[in-house]
């Protein structure tokens, strides 16, 4: 928060002297930026994309990380529509047509992950004897391969494999898809090595299509979701298996295969070691849709993500691809961090440089060794991968004349009709009823809102530039350049208070015409008169992209899948309830400020709600314009009021909801869209009589003199 110097400075009228902050009498009384000073907020450039830098920054002790491990499991459960997680519905396995191979046996294998949706993949098994069960288990992501684990490398790939020594012989080096199940299931190991959405035998759902349109995004259904949730029905059947011990499960893949096993990795706690190939690093954060889904990485990246693991064992490859630098850039933080445990032996990282992206050989030996020494209960030896035989990928595909494709098997709108019916009724059953299911509810829809908005009602307050004092129709102004002491944000903001304002109430006001809207024609706004009489000050933003934070050119978002750009950015909605919400905190750091109140003009109503949902006790009363507006309505992803996840969580209503016990006037709403789940949350609450809507819009007066009475 502000220090005590700097409120006092802003309310006894301290000028503080800086360079292009000098005004004339003629000047608009709302303008901040003069003369040659330019807005300086880092948003207004280019968003941040998968290509860029994201290093990991080692919290100082494990109880901070700890705090933040668990948000980041939010973060990235929200992110893959998988907040709460779906019903786990009975898998309806089939496993069939056994390959004897000798020291091991492949299956094939199809299960529902969720009714109409297919995972197939073939199962290897040890041939031991009994008594020697059960065997610890892999499951076996693979990556962007052709042609998935029935991949067969073409002969000139082989033969470079073979010539730069990255494999010891044609079979390996052709059928390298196959080395590596063969290999544990020889050693001993139970290995599950299923299809990404659209490879081999899963091709209800072409790879890359099906989940890229607003309404996807505004139900957070993705193609990375999908295959994630696969991933965990996946480890449901692997674990559920009588030869293997659910103790001892590992993962592993390479490039999205490594991409799923660190998702995995760190949602679900069954795992007790992982070998991610040839993906985490602080570069290139994965370049397909099935890596990439809005949120996810909004404020972190795969090291850190990767990081989320331990103390668990943990090991990957890279080579030179964008992991090279991982050896200096990356791997010296896990260890910093595993080191907060005493447990820095177990993350471990090595680079082939000499070899492009892959999973050859000496990878897979690395791997191997480490699931060895981790999750069998035999002595550490060093395993090296010996020759097989492999079987041609014809006979390893899991459908044939005896097991046809299920007739039920689902398309991607199909799915995702069914998927939305599911999600629907699960927030139905969290519609409060009583004080125990309004505290379940916000848990689940406030923890989800935190993640959607990204942002948190900040402790500490940067002013950038300013405050400078002025004055204008008998008021005192001030402006200054607000931001986030660990961001590089800068709202331009003004306050204005009269005689009156001793201090201890403030009205923070958000306008689709920022600042601006509290004068017109140098004179003071109508509404704003009534509050200054009664001893407000009001502090007014200019929210990201109006007024003096305009954007030089439009708010970009990727128009084949925006998830390239809110994965890794707040969406333009979000960002302004960030900015509202330093704001608040700016307001509060008035005299400690007892009242800070909250009002939404115009298209800036939701952001007010949304606003005081996360600020919490910290907003006295708000005020809302809700502008007839629903989030069903958006039909572009780049809409403006765009916030990735609002339908599945309930939209106006369900955020209305959270503000509870506040004191709320929502007007202008439409319909019922705003009343069923809010209403339910304020009886829960025994605060219905804080809740007022009105479906019609109030004019500016009535809403003023609610706030001020």
């Amino acid at each position: 928060m502000l220090s005590r110097r700097e409120a006092l400075a802003i309310t006894a009228g301290f000028t503080w002297s800086l360079p292009g902050f000098a005004f004339a009498d003629d000047q608009d009384p709302t303008r901040v930026f003069t003369g040659d000073t330019k807005p300086t907020d880092t948003r207004l450039g280019a968003h941040k994309t998968l290509n860029d830098y994201f290093p990991f920054v080692v919290p100082k002790s494990k109880e901070v990380w700890e705090a933040r491990r668990g948000q980041l499991r939010e973060q990235i459960l929200v992110a893959n529509g998988l907040w709460p997680l779906p019903e786990k519905t009975p898998l309806n396995a089939v496993i069939h047509g056994s390959i004897d191979k000798g020291d091991y046996t492949i299956e094939k294998v199809y299960f529902a992950s969720t009714p109409g949706h297919y995972v197939c993949g073939n199962l290897y098994r040890p041939v031991r004897p009994k008594e020697t069960q059960p065997f610890p288990g892999v499951l076996f992501a693979h990556g962007h391969w052709k042609n998935g684990r029935f991949e067969v490398a073409t002969d000139g790939q082989a033969a470079a494999s073979l010539k730069s020594g990255g494999e010891p012989d044609q079979d390996r080096a052709k059928f390298f898809m196959q080395a590596l199940p063969a290999t544990l299931a020889k050693l001993g190991f139970v290995v599950f090595q299923y299809d990404m959405v659209g490879y081999a035998d899963s091709t209800a759902i072409k790879h890359r299509e099906g989940f890229t349109d607003a309404a996807a995004e505004l139900r957070l259904q993705s193609f990375m979701g999908l295959q994630t949730w696969n991933s965990l029905r996946a480890l449901d059947f692997l674990a559920g298996l009588p030869d293997v011990d659910p103790k001892r499960l590992g993962m592993t893949g390479a490039s999205g295969g490594g991409t799923q096993t660190f998702i995995t990795a760190a949602i679900d706690d069954r795992l007790a070691s992982a070998f991610p190939a040839v993906m985490v690093s602080t570069g290139m954060q994965g370049g397909c849709v099935c890596e990439n889904c809005s949120l996810l990485r909004v404020g972190t990246g795969n090291v850190e993500i990767a990081g989320m693991f331990a103390p668990k064992p943990q090991a990957m490859s890279a080579a030179n691809d964008w992991t090279k630098e991982m050896m200096t850039k990356g791997y010296p933080e896990l260890q910093q961090l595993y080191e907060l445990y005493g447990a820095k032996d177990k993350v471990a990282v090595k680079a082939w440089l000499e070899y492009g992206h892959q999973y050859n050989v000496h990878a897979r030996e690395m791997m191997y060794t480490w699931f060895w020494q981790y999750l069998t209960k035999n002595k550490p030896v060093s395993v090296k991968e010996q020759p097989f035989k492999p079987v041609d990928p014809l006979d390893l595909s899991v459908f044939d004349a005896k097991h046809p494709r299920p007739e039920d098997e689902l398309n991607a709108p199909k799915l995702r009709v069914a998927m939305a019916k599911s999600s629907d009724e699960q927030l139905a059953a969290l519609t409060p009823k009583d004080a125990a299911g309004l505290k379940e509810f916000k848990r689940v829809v406030g923890s989800a809102l935190r993640v959607m908005v990204n942002s948190e009602l900040p402790a500490d307050i940067a002013v950038r530039s300013g405050p400078v004092k002025d004055k204008a129709d008998g008021v005192s102004v001030h402006r200054a350049v607000l931001g986030r002491k660990d961001e590089k944000d800068a709202v331009p903001c003004v306050g204005v208070f009269g005689p009156k304002f001793t201090g201890d109430k403030v009205v923070v006001w958000l306008h689709p015409k920022g600042k601006a809207s509290l004068f017109e024609n140098g004179k003071l706004a109508a509404a704003v008169k009534p509050l200054i009489e009664a001893g407000y000050a009001i502090a007014a933003p200019d929210l990201l992209g109006i007024g003096e934070n305009a954007f030089p050119k439009a708010f970009g978002v990727d128009k084949g899948f925006a998830g390239y750009t809110f994965g890794y950015n707040r969406s333009l909605l979000a960002n302004r309830v960030h900015d509202a919400l330093t704001l608040i905190a700016f307001g509060k750091s008035f005299h400690s400020a007892k009242s800070v109140h909250l009002v939404g003009w115009g298209e800036f109503g939701p952001v007010a709600i949304l606003a005081k949902t996360l600020a919490g006790d910290a907003v006295v009363k708000t005020a809302a314009d809700l502008n007839q507006f629903h989030f069903d309505a958006i039909k572009d992803t780049a809409d403006p009021m765009m916030l990735p996840g609002a339908v599945k969580y309930g939209g106006l209503g369900a955020f209305l909801a959270l503000c509870v016990p506040g004191e709320v006037l929502a007007h202008n709403h439409k319909g019922t869209e705003t009343g069923k789940l809010s209403r339910a949350a304020y009886e829960s609450a025994g605060a219905i009589d804080k809740l007022t809507r009105a479906s019609e819009k109030l004019d500016d007066a009535k809403v003023v003199e609610w706030l001020a009475k």
